[in-house]
């Protein structure tokens, strides 16, 4: 028989109960909760140069990520809304978008890393009246339900010294604007073709005053910059997915075969990690230099006879397409080796490489997918009922089907300025057989209201499928001459946004561009 010490399974028994129910007289009672506190300080226009945005330094005492909304105008459905990711308890973050001549009232919420709210405090901003250079702004054109959402960048030119570009929202409403005015390098900034957007979020132009490409960041403060000398910035910088730069560029020691200065024909690579010139396209070795079936190209001693207006890359093979205003659109590698021409095809010869242009020439299909072979239409004497060139176009660009978009200027369109008109068009280029299909096109109904003889911009709206039909300038709006912007329904051609730009100037933009005001 097994004996059992009761003192010993008394205090066994003494042992599991006292851990299973735990010591009440050493419980820690939970510290308080914690009533979270807003401390904020607002400055408007904290570097000078965008009068339209301020920044709030906000401490807290606990920790979590801030929200901002703007609130819209009475009947405006335009509040802007962004959540920073920071999570911390000093936080400085920009307001975009506020209202000129105006308090702006600012909702600014604490939410902590789910996302709940925590405090939320209103701040009122009061912004002066804008300068009058800015030009008329009259939207007819407003179907909110269908537009792309976000609000449209407009690289304006009406004013010189310097270039100041602004952001309207569907309104016609300017929300945002930079001001070099009192810069102490970039007061006569000349941007050219305008500003955009990096992929980190700042913004980026090239400067034809001081040659060099610039990053800002959103209050307009030069976060980097990059030198082209020996060469001159014009037209074109544009940023490649691994963050180089294409820029369009002249070589002042660049000369033309007659022995005459020759400009605006150089293409560059800039390694944006070091600011070297990593690759160099000239022209003059690739193409016919003199080549000038599409009119004049000597501008007094110096031969503007290709004059690139912009430069894209493509990432499916590595090459670059670039729009000359004076010769068409062509695609080289990167050796300055091309791939295909796609212009009239009068009057091409052979290039410095000894090759025959006429080798690289796009042959025109019908809709049924035969060439077309009329030489009046390949030519550009006569436009075939499918297919219609592109005259001192710019702006290109490669749509998610891999097809070519431009703005179509339509300048001496068929050699005359008999009948006028500008075009969105669509290209889908077959690079093994050298053949080209119009696909679409969208202006050309609208004649005279939307003809811009040079500059301007032409987009695919990523989230609708619209297009931005952006004419610059000297367009007929109602009696006075300026800008427009249409969106457009690429299926249907409804327009669902149209704004006239009038100011003091014919030239109001050469760029346009749909995007958040927010990175």
């Amino acid at each position: 028989m097994q004996i059992i010490n009761y003192t010993h399974y008394m205090l066994f028994i003494l042992i599991i109960f006292s851990t299973a129910c735990g010591n009440k007289d050493d419980e820690t009672p939970p510290p308080p909760p914690v009533n979270p506190e807003m401390m904020i300080t607002s400055t408007l226009n904290p570097f000078t140069y965008n009068p339209l945005c301020a920044v709030l330094d906000i401490s807290t005492n606990v920790d979590g990520k801030i929200q901002v909304e703007l609130m819209g105008q009475d009947g405006d459905a335009s509040n802007i809304k962004h959540t920073f990711d920071e999570i911390a308890r000093d936080h400085s973050v920009p307001v975009l978008g506020l209202y000129a001549d105006y308090e702006n009232i600012v909702q600014v919420t604490l939410l902590d890393a789910n996302g709940s709210e925590l405090i939320s405090e209103e701040v009122k901003i009061t912004t002066e009246p804008l300068p009058e250079i800015f030009p008329e702004i009259i939207v007819d054109v407003q179907k909110l339900d269908k537009m792309e959402l976000g609000m449209t960048l407009v690289s304006y030119r009406g004013v010189l010294w310097p270039n100041i570009p602004y952001i309207i929202d569907a309104y016609g409403k300017i929300r945002w604007i930079l001001d070099y005015t009192n810069h102490p390098i970039l007061n006569e900034l000349y941007y050219d073709v305008g500003i955009e957007r990096l992929q980190n979020g700042n913004w980026y132009f090239g400067d034809r005053t001081t040659h060099t490409i610039y990053e800002v960041d959103v209050y307009g403060k030069i976060v980097d910059s990059w030198e082209l000398a020996p060469y001159n910035f014009h037209h074109n910088v544009q940023e490649k997915s691994n963050g180089n730069f294409l820029v369009t560029a002249s070589n002042p020691n660049s000369t033309h075969d007659n022995g005459n200065p020759a400009v605006d024909d150089h293409i560059l690579e800039i390694d944006r990690q070091t600011g070297n010139i990593i690759q160099t396209w000239d022209l003059k070795e690739s193409l016919d230099e003199y080549r000038d079936a599409l009119g004049q190209i000597q501008v007094g001693n110096n031969m503007n006879w290709a004059h690139i207006n912009s430069v894209i890359y493509d990432e499916s093979d590595d090459c670059i397409i670039a729009s000359l205003r004076n010769q068409g659109v062509i695609k080289l590698d990167k050796n300055n080796h091309l791939k295909w021409i796609l212009a009239t095809h009068e009057g091409w010869n052979t290039n410095r490489q000894g090759d025959s242009l006429n080798d690289f020439l796009l042959t025109p299909l019908d809709a049924t997918g035969n060439p077309i072979t009329m030489p009046d239409d390949l030519n550009g004497y006569t436009n075939h009922p499918d297919f219609e060139w592109s005259w001192y176009q710019h702006s290109p660009l490669i749509l998610p089907d891999g097809n070519l978009m431009l703005f179509d200027n339509g300048y001496r369109r068929n050699y005359n300025w008999s009948t006028q008109y500008s075009r969105a068009v669509v290209y889908d280029i077959d690079e093994t057989t050298k053949t080209v299909r119009q696909v679409w096109q969208y202006g050309k109904e609208r004649g005279e209201e939307t003809y811009a003889p040079a500059v301007s911009d032409v987009d695919w709206l990523p989230q609708t499928g619209n297009v931005l039909f952006s004419p610059g300038w000297c367009v007929e709006n109602q009696g006075v001459k300026g800008g427009k912007i249409v969106e457009v329904n690429y299926a249907t051609k409804e327009v669902v946004f149209e704004a006239r730009l009038n100011g003091a100037v014919d030239f109001q933009f050469h760029r346009a561009e749909r995007l958040n005001i927010y990175p």
